[in-house]
Formats: C-alpha cells, structure tokens, sequence
C-alpha cells in the first residue's frame, strides 16, 4: 500500500434491539440483538477475504466492542483497541426515550438534541455537535497518523461517522447511516482527509439483513440523528 496514506474502514455497529424499536442510545451501553451479531458475523467474512488489515479499534460500547470483535475474530485473532473517543454522541436527557415519546416527556432536551447549532449541549450531560466533531476526529487523526502506510478497521457510531463526513468533505451527510456499513477513509500525512467508499453493504445484500441496518429513527425525525 502507498506509504503517503493509511486506509480506514470505518464501519458502524451492528443492529441492537434499541435500532430495530427507535429508542435513543447515545452513551447508553446496548448489546447487538440477533439481527445485529449476523450482520457483523457477514462483515467479518467479508474483511477476512480482503487485504490485510494492521488493526482493529472501537468503540467502548458494547455494540461496537461485539462487532469489532466478531471482526477481530475472521481476520487474524487481533485484540481490539478500545478507545472512548469513537463513543457515541452522548445525548443527555433524552437517551434511553423512543424518538417518538422524546418530545413530549423531554421538550427541552429534544429541542437541543433537534437543533441544527453545532453549538448547541442537550440538557443533561449531552454533547454539542461541535464536541463530537472534535472528540471523533481527533480520535481518527491518531489513528492515522499511528499507521501510516496501513490498513486499519474502526468501528464506531452513526453520530461519529457523520462527524468524520464532516471533516473530510466540509459539509453535513444527511442520508441514513446503516448499521455494519462500510466507508473508507484515506488519511494523507499532509493532513488531506479522502473518502473512497461510502456506505457499503454489500456484504448484506446476501443475506437479507440490509434494511434491517437501516436507523429506525431517520423515518422519525429529519435533523441528525445519533444512534
């Protein structure tokens, strides 16, 4: 591989029960349901049978741990590197609320979390926009900058990868995010950000999981949603 760049296949978590419902996860530790672990056992198959891969990092929630391990599994026994960073948005006040509950029992905390202010906290702990954005990709600069040269898994969350989005193309991704999708980044040592792949669920198409991936709660709300 060119030694200018390192190759990131970042994939968002496996499908968990709270996806499939439309409860809102943020922080809040869910584990993958079964439509989730076969998604990410498809995904496995699929990287084990492409070029190598130098590391595997993830998120410390425990959607994305599972599936980073499931991943770790197919393709080279690795241990996965945690790290906090590529958690998701934490969404104060209305985490662990069905989107179409949230308004009604938090109006504050869904009129934050529905702001489009990048600038804007949700009530309870919640992050801005602007948080995440510089929490994930600082997170995946290190990343980058650690394995020049080399091609690297990170499984993370939609909020984070639209985040990434952001950075790499100045301006907001507004279509759905799904769960075990692949999106390729290139990282240049010149600080140059390149997205080659963008939502690729081919390793689904088989399998009849891919709309399952699909965030039950971009048919509930239009402004970003993280899960």
């Amino acid at each position: 591989m060119d030694q200018a760049y390192t190759e990131i296949i970042v994939v968002r978590h496996g499908e968990t029960a709270w996806n499939a419902t439309g409860r809102i996860q943020g922080h809040m530790d869910v584990e993958l349901n079964e439509v989730g672990r076969q998604q990410a056992a498809s995904l496995a198959d699929r990287l084990s049978r492409e070029p190598e891969i130098s590391a595997i990092y993830s998120s410390d929630l425990k959607r994305a741990l599972e599936t980073a391990e499931t991943i770790a599994a197919s393709c080279g026994k690795f241990e996965v590197i945690k790290d906090p960073d590529l958690r998701e948005r934490h969404l104060g006040d209305v985490q662990g609320l069905l989107f179409r509950e949230a308004a009604k029992v938090c109006p504050e905390a869904y009129r934050a979390f529905s702001s489009r202010r990048t600038d804007q906290v949700i009530p309870g702990g919640g992050e801005s926009l602007d948080q995440l954005y510089h929490r994930a990709t600082s997170s995946l600069q290190r990343i980058g900058q650690k394995h020049t040269g080399e091609r690297v898994v990170v499984v993370t969350h939609g909020g984070v990868i639209r985040a990434l989005y952001r950075r790499a193309c100045s301006n907001r991704f507004r279509g759905s995010i799904l769960n075990t999708s692949v999106n390729i980044f290139h990282l240049s040592g010149d600080d140059v950000w390149t997205i080659k792949a963008w939502g690729d669920i081919s390793h689904l198409n088989q399998t009849g999981h891919a709309k399952s991936g699909l965030e039950a709660t971009e048919h509930l709300v239009s402004s970003y949603l993280n899960t």
